[in-house]
């Protein structure tokens, strides 16, 4: 990837973040210290790193947080990474970039979208 800083390259060799349940701290420090380093805006390219990191729950505010600096892409919304409809992190960005109008609902599409469901009708 071109246009990605370090700290971001770092948090993306780490992995998806981990859950919060049996979650090792020195693990979450790190991130946390990586987060805290990056400055806004993102690139679009740090963006995309970025979605891939998203994980399964909210892993202490870190997935929140993530949300809001990948949103500072000037690119954002990128399509190709609001695709993931079973990750509630996905589905919350993509319901955020509707609301605002960012993104139109495909014709047959229902909205609001719950995480883990189709988007669409049946």
């Amino acid at each position: 990837m071109t246009n990605v800083r370090k700290e971001i390259e770092e948090m993306s060799a780490l992995g998806p973040l981990p859950p919060e349940r049996g979650a090792d701290t020195e693990l979450i420090r790190r991130y946390e210290n990586l987060y805290r380093a990056i400055t806004k805006p993102t690139t679009d390219d740090e963006a995309r790193a970025l979605v891939r990191l998203l994980g399964q729950d909210g892993c202490f505010g870190l997935a929140s947080s993530l949300m809001h600096l990948i949103e500072t892409a000037p690119g954002w919304p990128l399509e190709e990474c609001l695709r993931n409809q079973d990750n509630e992190w996905i589905v919350e960005m993509r319901n955020r970039a509707i609301r605002s109008g960012r993104i139109q609902l495909a014709k047959d599409e229902v909205w609001p979208q719950e995480s883990g469901h189709s988007s669409k009708k049946e």
